[in-house]
Parts: structure tokens; C-alpha cells; sequence
């Protein structure tokens, strides 16, 4: 597929996709939209920026536009399940840009909002509901919503969602939802849940996949610092000076330890920002518009609060403290080349955290260009992490051994004589 004009694409929806300047689809889109409209299930495996929600919002409403029939009372005809706020507010903007010119209901259902308010919206029904599975699962115990309508389920991010937790409420939720809809799953890396969750989820998926899982994208200028941890803050202000028109993404791990760096950028003229979990969504909301608007040059992020940013043009990511998952560390540089665009992504690594470099370089099946010297106790650090040495088993005490304080040396207890014990017995 060359066009989306070679699709037979409901009038309305040609016509919306033509303004809003989509005309030639992205590769996730050429391989996925033509199998999604013949009705088939769809395991999507794609980086972030790579154009994914068109991928599976078009063949959603191409199918709604073709049965235009107003949805029941707490009703939805889709499903769209995303990890984050953020990543169900962007899913939700791009259907709303689509559907201007339709009479098609997009509503939106995420934690930090007013339940009262979630439970009015849906008494109306709506065509397609957008939400994080947590808020969900509140309003079905509620019976504020009946899922029972849903021909088109997405599981947007679904890796993420696993790692966040969600795998019981993503159980809980699809047995309310019709056996006979059709599904889509994304992910941007494969592990073995998530070849679990396609089969009880999907029906004869169709496999389409651009990047090879758990790949970084090609162009992306990948390359990793050693030093220690009291040096992370200069090298920081080093590489941000480096790159001062660039805006940049710098991930933590915490959401103190993003709050505090913030702080300190802030305390050294940087103009910065940051997102995580102790802040409202108002706050979040607000912090992503002003980076998008380029008001704000750094974003400091959690890789929760993190997911789903949808802002095409960040130039830098710089992975200030490594996670513990190595997965992440595809997804925090998915950030940048989004597009079609080229990026870089520096990481700042410390001899505590070399064991989850060589995870993520194991992962990624690369070894990531080293900018600098590499100190000879890295070397070794990275040596011992990549061929562990193997450990003797310890030696079992044999049962009712004892330690005799003089030798230190186990030596096998004596079992008791049956004959003498049954004297005693009787004696008694």
C-alpha cells in the first residue's frame, strides 16, 4: 500500500485523513490496516513514533462509520487500552482530530479524574472508550459501564502494561467483553508473556512487525559515558550544553530522584520540567504542553509517567540512571527519531549499574559505542557480567548431623538404639 487513496476507505474518513495532510501510510500502517479491515486479529510489534495508533484507530472507524447506529446507555462499540494518562490523552487527540466532521463519541476514562463525572459521561454510551485499565476496573465495580457492546478491543503498549502490573485487571476486563470482537494487540518488544497474551487474547493473529523486537531503531545515535555517581551532574550539564537547541528527554528511576534533578537543572539556568507519579495530572498535562510548545527545553521523566509522550521533535534522550528492566531502555530511546527523524541517546553509566548495560546490550543483541575512556575496573565489571562465575553448591548437612565446636566439622549423629529405648519405655 502506497496511499491511503488505494484503501476503500469510507468517504468521510478518506476525506478526514486527506486534511489532516496523511497521505502516504507508514510502514506499521501499510502492513496493518489492510489485514485489520478484512476483520482479522492483529500482534503488532513496533517502536513508539512509528505511527501505530492510525494503524489501528483507522480500521476502527471505518467499521463504526459503516454501522453509524447511536450507542446504549454505558455502552461503547470500542475499546482502546493504553498503560498511561498520557498515552490514553494522545490515543484520544488523534481520534477527535479524525472525527471532527463525524458524529462519532470518543471518551476518555483515566485515574486522577472525577469518578462521578466518568460514571455521567458513560451513562450516555459513547463509540469508542480510551482508558487505562486501573479506572476501568473501578467503574465496572460500579457497574458504570457495560462492556458487553465492544466489537474492537486494542491493547495499546500492552508490554508496558504487563510490567506495570496490569495483567489481573487486563483478565478481569476482556471477560466482560464479547468473544466475537475483533482484536489488536501492540507492543514494542516480545518476551514470552507477551506471546501469552497474544493467544488468549487474539485469534489467528496476523504478525506484523517493522523493527526485529526488542531493537533500537537505526537511526538513533547510541552511545554510553563511564563514570561515577558523584560525576553524573556535570556530565549531564556537559552533554545538555553540548546539545542546546535539542529538546531533551532525561530519564530517572524515581520519582524523588526526577523532582530533585529537575530542581537542580532549574538551580542551573536550564529551562526543565519533569513528570512522574507524585503529580497530578493537571500538573503532568501541563509540563508535556509546555515541552511540546518548546516553552521548555528538558523534560526529566519516570518511564512510567514517561510512556505514550507522543513530541516529535525530541532530539536527545539521555538516560541519567539505568532501569532495572532492560526493556526500557528501548522504549525511553524510542522517545527521539520518531517519524523518520534522527536522534541521540547518551547514557550515563555508573560500575553499579554495569550489569543492567550488558542486560540491555544482551538484549538488544549490540554492544553500544563507548564515548570516552573505559576505565580497567569497567572492563572487568562488564567481563564478570557477561560470563558470571559459576558458584560451588554448598554442602548439605546430612539430617541430625551436629557441629562439633572442637573441629568445626560435621559429624553424623547416632541414631538411637530401638532396643534400649523400648527398655526405657517400659522402665517409665
Amino acid at each position: 500500500m502506497n496511499s491511503f487513496e488505494e484503501l476503500a476507505l469510507t468517504p468521510k474518513l478518506a476525506t478526514a485523513l486527506s486534511k489532516g495532510g496523511f497521505d502516504i501510510p507508514t510502514p506499521i500502517q501499510a502492513q496493518a490496516i489492510p489485514i485489520a479491515l478484512s476483520g482479522h486479529d492483529i500482534m503488532g510489534l513496533a517502536q513508539t513514533g512509528t505511527g501505530k495508533t492510525l494503524a489501528f484507530t483507522i480500521p476502527m472507524l471505518d467499521a463504526i462509520l459503516q454501522n453509524p447506529s447511536k450507542p446504549a446507555p454505558k455502552t461503547a462499540k470500542a475499546l482502546i487500552l493504553a498503560p498511561t494518562r498520557e498515552l490514553v490523552n494522545q490515543i484520544a487527540q488523534t481520534l477527535k482530530t479524525l472525527t471532527q466532521q463525524m458524529k462519532i463519541r470518543v471518551t476518555t476514562i483515566v485515574g486522577g479524574t472525577s469518578v462521578s463525572k466518568n460514571l455521567h459521561v458513560l451513562s450516555r454510551g459513547t463509540d469508542i472508550l480510551v482508558a487505562t485499565p486501573g479506572r476501568l476496573i473501578d467503574l465496572l465495580k460500579r457497574d458504570g459501564v457495560d462492556l458487553s457492546k465492544i466489537n474492537h478491543l486494542v491493547l495499546d503498549e500492552a508490554d508496558q502494561m504487563l510490567d506495570i502490573g496490569f495483567i489481573h485487571a487486563l483478565r478481569k476486563i476482556v471477560s466482560y467483553i464479547n468473544e466475537e470482537r475483533q482484536s489488536q494487540l501492540f507492543s514494542a518488544t516480545m518476551s514470552k508473556q507477551m506471546e501469552q497474551l497474544s493467544r488468549a487474547y487474539l485469534k489467528n493473529p496476523s504478525k506484523v512487525e517493522v523493527n526485529p523486537p526488542n531493537r533500537t531503531a537505526e537511526n538513533i545515535a547510541q552511545s554510553v559515558q563511564f563514570v561515577q555517581k558523584p560525576q553524573k551532574p556535570e556530565a549531564l550539564r556537559t552533554i545538555l550544553n553540548a546539545h542546546p537547541k535539542l529538546a531533551s528527554l532525561i530519564f530517572v528511576r524515581t520519582k524523588h530522584g526526577a523532582e530533585r534533578l529537575k530542581d537542580s537543572l532549574v538551580a542551573d539556568g536550564f529551562k526543565a520540567t519533569s513528570v512522574h507519579g507524585n503529580k497530578s495530572q493537571g500538573q503532568r498535562e501541563r509540563a508535556i504542553k509546555q515541552f511540546r510548545a518548546g516553552e521548555m527545553q528538558i523534560l526529566v521523566a519516570t518511564d512510567v509517567a514517561a510512556r505514550g509522550i507522543d513530541i516529535p521533535l525530541v532530539g536527545l534522550v539521555v538516560n541519567y540512571e539505568l532501569s532495572n528492566v532492560p526493556e526500557n531502555y528501548v522504549h525511553r530511546i524510542g522517545r527521539t527519531a520518531r517519524a523518520g527523524r534522527s536522534g541521540i541517546a547518551v547514557t550515563l553509566c555508573t560500575s553499579e549499574e554495569v550489569k543492567q548495560l550488558r542486560a540491555i546490550e544482551k538484549l538488544i543483541k549490540m554492544e553500544i559505542y563507548v564515548d570516552g575512556e573505559t576505565p580497567d575496573h569497567m572492563h572487568t565489571l562488564k567481563k564478570e557480567a557477561q560470563h558470571p562465575k559459576s558458584s560451588k553448591p554448598k554442602r548439605r548437612r546430612h539430617r541430625g548431623a551436629s557441629k562439633s565446636e572442637k573441629s568445626g566439622k560435621f559429624t553424623k549423629a547416632k541414631a538411637p538404639n530401638k532396643r534400649t529405648a523400648r527398655r526405657k519405655k517400659t522402665a517409665a
